[in-house]
């Protein structure tokens, strides 16, 4: 029965953390975009987000953020959320689920603890600014 379950596999969505200026916080920001690089529109888009991991010897998590998008258009960008700076330490999770034409698409994308830093940074496609990439 398993074997007659075809998943499919996600091409050319990803998403970037891109460093950015908030004058609410007076200092660069981490904000996270979905990046659709394919030539399909992505309908009924649904990123769940959370951030697990250990400070300290404890374990620590986040509530679930969710978010709702009617379409990604293709070749195109949305902006999720800002990771808040005292979450860095952690793992940051997001579940993207989302429709091309009538086959469901879900993919986990993780950007690790301590991984969104200038240093870790490349240019992202369509944006062409430099951020953290994860696919």
């Amino acid at each position: 029965m398993k074997a007659d379950i075809t998943i499919p596999e996600v091409e050319n969505v990803f998403l970037a953390a891109i460093p950015e200026w908030s004058d609410d916080f007076m200092e660069n920001v981490w904000n996270v975009y979905l990046i659709n690089d394919s030539d399909f529109n992505l309908e009924s888009v649904m990123v769940v987000s959370k951030a697990f991991g250990t400070i300290d010897g404890e374990m620590k998590k986040t509530s679930l953020l969710r978010h709702a998008f009617v379409q990604v258009p293709s070749v195109s960008v949305v902006k999720i959320e800002m990771i808040e700076k005292s979450v860095l330490v952690l793992n940051n999770e997001f579940m993207v689920t989302f429709f091309i034409e009538s086959t469901l698409y879900d993919k986990k994308f993780i950007f690790k603890k301590n991984t969104l830093n200038e240093e870790a940074t490349e240019e992202v496609p369509i944006l062409f600014v430099n951020g953290v990439i994860v696919r």
